[in-house]
């Protein structure tokens, strides 16, 4: 079925139901980031395969809306679909509700699949609905004509052992209870996927990239319900988990559970984590409290095993890193090097270390003008060679058993022009800026965002992504509640948060340059003025100072990253051996 047939075979539907419009947006029942195959709705109907989108269908238009990210992209890949590409304006923001306003009769229904909206997004769709008479209802017109459509995944999950972690099941749930106390809340459900393996200390591989497990958790002051596939889980898990305090349900049966919840009770609920769909199943007269997972907060503080062993996965990715770039200056230009088999020789060096599971996401992989493209990902249509000029961006991440990396680097391959020299040099100031700050306990990440920026607004220069997201343990490479970036969320940068420092400078149509190192937030200095923070940097991997321009750079910077350079062949050196040290070395040398 092309998707044009499906796209009429979805309006049959429609008319059917007198339905005016279809929402099918980028989610699953967990509203997770990265989907299970039996959730890529978007890609089935459309085509369209990046992370952040919706599809919009009324009787006469089709449209994918999404961001500046994806519109190259997007253009591509919905050519003859029968969708256009509606630019978003705003990153994230949910801009076709105001369009079906605009354009919908008073009066008229609306139709999505409720398990794929999240409770804050189900919310807002029906409030600004509800000025027009617009009607939401809940349908899946995908599962009727989604032939052979993939089963949800069935690979066996495991548990971690508590001192691996740091913290056991027990310890967990008594904080989350804690919590829990304070908001006033009776009951707690928990949709997300990593808080659900955090709280658990559980893993799997039930989605790309992120070790997580289709799973539920319906938690009160007394019961700790666990409702996932019970075949994924061996009977010493079970009986481990019993004796932590959890029992195990079937993963459908998280429905009934919420039906029954007892009346004139409350329950804790994370409206962007939890789907509309089982918001509604809760009693009437049960009291729902919109707040963030209390598991959102206490993930995001690292404890000292789960920091030791991150610095651990941080030296292992380094070597990998350290090999890969060896192997690159060594080869370009003496055999076709291209984006993808670039990637996959990453891999494999990446592949080699102990604890290695996986990639933590799709790895960028980017040459030339597709580095202008933040998010790139090369594909058998649209993979370049990469040559020994120009520059090369590489962004990726490993999932270890002890640890979760995500490093970019771009890489002067030669003939490199004044102005890729300048953002190069530009970009490397606000990384090393972001890197070194001191800053007062209760610093928000916007904040963090602002200082790093600077040096390139001085240039008037600037970049439509954030600077930083959370990063998880052996977990979701994408992780909050901090974030660096513009908008001003009111959470403060506490200790032992993981996150990323990654400013960047794109030229569409020349080149992209984006220098990334993870850091841990730990004490600095403490006066009459306030107690200080600081960044440890994790990131152990070697930073290009080939095309830098030393004259654009302070002599703070110069020191920073002459000192960093000096601690990675210090610390990676003695997992090398002689050939490798010597090209270490050369790369590592002081400005």
């Amino acid at each position: 079925m092309t998707y044009q047939e499906k796209l009429s075979e979805i309006r049959k539907q429609m008319k059917a139901d007198n339905v005016a419009a279809y929402i099918i947006p980028s989610a699953d029942p967990h509203i997770s980031e990265y989907l299970p195959n039996h959730y890529k709705c978007i890609p089935f109907t459309s085509g369209f395969s990046g992370s952040a989108g919706t599809l919009v269908i009324t009787h006469d238009f089709a449209g994918l809306w999404t961001d500046f990210r994806y519109f190259e992209q997007a253009a591509e890949q919905l050519e003859n679909s029968g969708f256009e590409l509606v630019k978003q304006k705003v990153q994230h923001a949910p801009e076709y509700i105001q369009w079906l306003v605009e354009k919908l009769d008073k009066g008229a229904t609306v139709a999505s699949n409720e398990k794929l909206l999240s409770l804050l997004l189900g919310d807002l769709i029906s409030q600004q609905f509800s000025t027009k008479g617009i009607n939401l209802t809940s349908k899946d017109y995908l599962s009727p004509i989604w032939e052979n459509r993939p089963q949800l995944p069935a690979e066996k999950a495991f548990l971690i052992a508590d001192e691996h972690i740091g913290q056991p099941v027990s310890g967990k749930l008594t904080a989350v209870r804690a919590m829990l106390q304070k908001q006033g809340a009776d009951y707690h459900l928990v949709s997300s996927l990593d808080d659900m393996a955090w709280l658990f200390n559980i893993r799997g591989k039930d989605v790309s990239y992120n070790p997580v497990v289709l799973s539920f958790a319906l938690i009160s002051q007394d019961e700790a319900k666990l409702f996932v596939n019970p075949d994924k889980l061996s009977n010493e898990d079970k009986e481990l988990l019993l004796k932590s305090g959890v029992t195990v349900f079937a993963y459908e049966e998280i429905e009934t559970a919420l039906q029954q919840i007892p009346e004139n009770k409350s329950i804790l609920i994370d409206p962007k984590r939890n789907c509309f769909a089982y918001a509604k199943l809760i009693p009437a007269s049960v009291r729902i409290i919109k707040e963030t997972n209390p598991s959102t907060v206490l993930k995001a503080v690292k404890n000292e095993t789960e920091l030791a062993n991150t610095r651990t996965a941080m030296l292992k990715d380094g070597v990998a890193i350290t090999r890969f770039l060896k192997w690159l200056s060594e080869n370009i230009g003496k055999t076709t090097i291209t984006e993808l088999s670039a990637a996959a020789v990453l891999r494999s060096f990446r592949a080699e270390q102990d604890g290695f599971v996986g990639d933590s996401f799709n790895t960028i992989s980017a040459y030339g003008p597709h580095g202008a493209l933040p998010h790139y990902g090369a594909s058998e249509e649209s993979n370049s060679e990469v040559k020994s000029e120009g520059l090369f961006l590489v962004d990726s991440g490993g999932q270890y058993f002890y640890g979760t990396t995500d490093i970019t680097r771009t890489i002067p391959m030669g003939n490199n022009t004044e102005e890729e020299s300048t953002d190069y040099t530009l970009v490397l100031k606000g990384m090393i800026d972001g890197c070194k700050v001191r800053f007062p306990k209760g610093t928000c990440g916007y904040q963090i965002d602002a200082i790093t920026r600077k040096p390139l607004w001085d240039y008037a220069i600037n970049y439509g992504h954030g600077t930083g997201h959370g990063v998880g343990y052996f977990l979701n490479v994408h992780e909050g509640p901090q974030t660096f970036n513009p908008t001003a969320t009111p959470v403060a940068v506490e200790l032992g948060m993981i996150t990323s420092v990654e400013p960047g400078v794109y030229r569409p149509g020349k080149h992209g340059i984006r220098i990334e190192n993870l850091v841990n937030t730990v004490k600095d200095v403490s006066n009459e003025f306030n107690e200080f923070y600081a960044f440890e940097c994790l990131t152990i991997a070697p930073i290009s100072t080939k095309i830098v321009k030393k004259d654009l750079l302070e002599a703070s910077q110069v020191k920073w990253l002459n000192d960093y350079n000096a601690l990675v062949f210090e610390k990676l050196s003695p997992f090398l051996n002689e050939v490798e040290r010597a090209f270490l070395e050369t790369e590592t040398k002081a400005i």
